[in-house]
């Protein structure tokens, strides 16, 4: 450097020391200046803290709520047990009694505590066998000799004595089966009755007349024709026997196809 100004030398020796040390472009974010009489400060650069970082809540997965819902169970009650008929006052204590003083013989009804085992279908005793006597415009349900049930009836026009041919509005008299049912009559209900036998066959073939047919146990017309009254206090039918349809319902349930059923008069 021979030939420069020591003073020149000596300064830009002391600059060349001071960047060394400190960067020039943060010496100058400090406020170093490096015009002549410029002061030199050290003032700290601030400090900047980064940005907090922004943390999304979790989620959480949630467990479904069950959506099955439980039935309440429901006590369905049992079907009450029928009672026997009470025939008091109608029929003494033997096994066998007349109703009426020369009216036929009917067995007596058993106490209502009687047993509802063999023969009983949902609650129902079942009949054996169905009796009828005109007389008394009754309808008796029996089983092992004994009245289960009885019912008021309703019979032909022409009520007395048997029949003998179509159109005479007689009701039958004599021993029969029940051969059908048909739960769709122009009637409630109906139970055929196998009227006419050989018999009355043959007897209506001799007077030259057809014996006739179609008689049944059954309720109410479905389509009436006379008030209720008259269905209830007269005899009212071509020679079927009549009950109410309450009362059909109930022998309906109690009967089957192919028990006898005895008409007397």
């Amino acid at each position: 450097m021979a030939g420069h100004h020591p003073i020149r030398v000596k300064f830009l020796l002391a600059l060349f020391a001071l960047t060394a040390v400190v960067p020039f472009a943060p010496l100058q974010a400090q406020g170093f200046h490096s015009g002549p009489g410029a002061p030199v400060t050290t003032a700290s650069a601030p400090v900047f803290a980064p940005p907090a970082a922004v943390t999304a809540p979790l989620a959480v997965p949630v467990a479904p709520v069950p959506t099955t819902v439980v039935a309440t169970p429901v006590a369905i009650p049992a079907p009450p047990i029928a009672t026997v008929a009470s025939n008091s006052g109608a029929y003494n204590s033997g096994a066998f009694s007349s109703v009426s003083g020369s009216g036929p013989n009917v067995p007596t009804a058993e106490p209502a505590a009687a047993n509802f085992g063999a023969g009983s279908t949902g609650g129902f005793e079942m009949a054996e066998k169905v009796l009828v006597i005109k007389s008394e415009r009754k309808l008796y349900l029996l089983r092992r000799g004994r009245v289960i049930k009885e019912y008021p009836i309703k019979l032909g026009l022409n009520p007395f004595g048997h029949k003998q041919r179509e159109g005479d509005f007689r009701t039958p008299e004599g021993k029969y089966e029940l051969v059908a049912r048909n739960p769709r009559s122009e009637f409630f209900l109906s139970i055929k009755i196998s009227y006419p036998n050989r018999e009355d066959a043959a007897v209506a073939g001799e007077a030259g007349f057809p014996p006739g047919g179609l008689i049944m146990i059954h309720g109410q017309p479905n389509v009436p024709k006379k008030s209720p009254e008259h269905y209830a206090t007269r005899d009212w039918t071509d020679g079927c026997i009549a009950l109410s349809n309450s009362d059909m319902v109930d022998v309906w349930m109690r009967t089957t196809v192919g028990i006898p059923i005895e008409i007397r008069p």
